[in-house]
C-alpha cells in the first residue's frame, strides 16, 4: 500500500510524509481506510454462517468495502502527499463500488425467493453511470460544470425511481418483514446518504463555499455509511432469514 509515496517528490521535512496529529483529513482517511478492511474481514467471515443462499451477497458486500478500503489507502497517501482532493482516485472508487451496490438490490430480493428480471439491475446500472460519468467529466472540466450537474441528478433521480417505485420497489413489497426492512434501509442510504456527494459537488465546486478540508472529511464519512452500513443492512436481512429458516428445520 506503500506504492503511491514512492512515486511522490520528496519532502523537506521526512515527518510531513506521515500522519500529523493536526491533520483531521489524513486522520479520517487513515481511520475509513482500516474500517474498509475490517467490515471486509467481518463480511467474508459472515457468509459461512448464513444460509447458503445469501454467501453471494455478502460476498459482493465484502468486495465493495474491499474495493473501497484499497482506493482509501491511495487516497490517503495522496492527500498527505499533496494535500487536495483525490478526485479521480473517489470516482474510480465509486465507479466500482457503486455498481455492485446495486447488485445487491437484486441478490437480496432473489435470496428471498421473488423473482426478478435482468432488466432490474441493467437499468440501475445504466442510472450508476450516468450519474457518475457526468460528475467525473464536470468535475474534471471534460464539459461544463453545471451541466455534468444537472446530468448526474437525473441519473440519481432515475435509481431513485427504480428502488421506490419501479420492479426493484414493487418487488420488495411482497417480501418478508426483515427483507422488506433492510430493503428499506437501503434505499435510505441511497436517498439520504448519497445525497452527500451532489451536494459536496455544488457546495464545494460549482460555489466554492465549502472548504476541502472540510468537503473530504464528509465524504469519508459519507462512504462509511453509504458503503459498510448499506452492506450490514444485507447482512441484517441474511442473519435474520437464516436463523428463521434454522428455526423451522428445528421444528420439523
Amino acid at each position: 500500500m506503500g506504492a503511491p509515496m514512492a512515486t511522490m517528490k520528496p519532502v523537506d521535512d521526512p515527518a510531513k510524509a506521515f500522519l500529523e496529529p493536526n491533520d483531521g483529513v489524513a486522520i479520517s482517511f487513515w481511520i475509513i481506510s482500516i474500517a474498509m478492511v475490517a467490515a471486509t474481514v467481518f463480511f467474508f467471515a459472515e457468509a459461512a454462517t448464513v444460509h447458503s443462499h445469501w454467501k453471494t451477497s455478502l460476498h459482493v458486500g465484502g468486495l465493495v468495502t474491499l474495493v473501497a478500503g484499497v482506493h482509501y489507502f491511495y487516497m490517503r497517501e495522496y492527500w498527505v502527499q499533496i494535500h487536495k482532493s483525490p478526485i479521480v482516485y473517489r470516482y474510480v472508487d465509486w465507479t466500482i463500488t457503486v455498481p455492485l451496490q446495486m447488485i445487491e438490490f437484486n441478490l437480496i430480493l432473489k435470496a428471498a425467493g421473488n423473482k426478478t428480471s435482468s432488466a432490474m439491475f441493467w437499468k440501475l446500472f445504466l442510472g450508476t453511470v450516468v450519474m457518475l460519468l457526468s460528475g467525473y467529466l464536470g468535475e474534471t472540466a471534460v464539459v461544463p460544470a453545471w451541466g455534468g450537474f444537472i446530468v448526474g441528478l437525473c441519473g440519481w433521480a432515475f435509481i431513485l425511481f427504480e428502488i421506490f417505485a419501479g420492479e426493484a420497489g414493487g418487488t420488495a413489497a411482497n417480501c418478508s418483514e426483515a427483507v422488506s426492512s433492510a430493503f428499506n434501509n437501503m434505499r435510505m442510504i441511497v436517498t439520504i446518504g448519497w445525497s452527500i456527494y451532489p451536494l459536496g459537488y455544488l457546495f464545494g465546486y460549482l460555489l466554492g463555499t465549502v472548504d476541502e478540508n472540510v468537503l473530504n472529511v464528509v465524504y469519508n464519512v459519507a462512504d462509511f455509511v453509504n458503503k459498510i452500513a448499506f452492506v450490514l443492512a444485507c447482512w441484517s436481512c441474511a442473519k435474520s432469514d437464516s436463523e428463521g429458516r434454522g428455526a423451522q428445520a428445528l421444528l420439523r
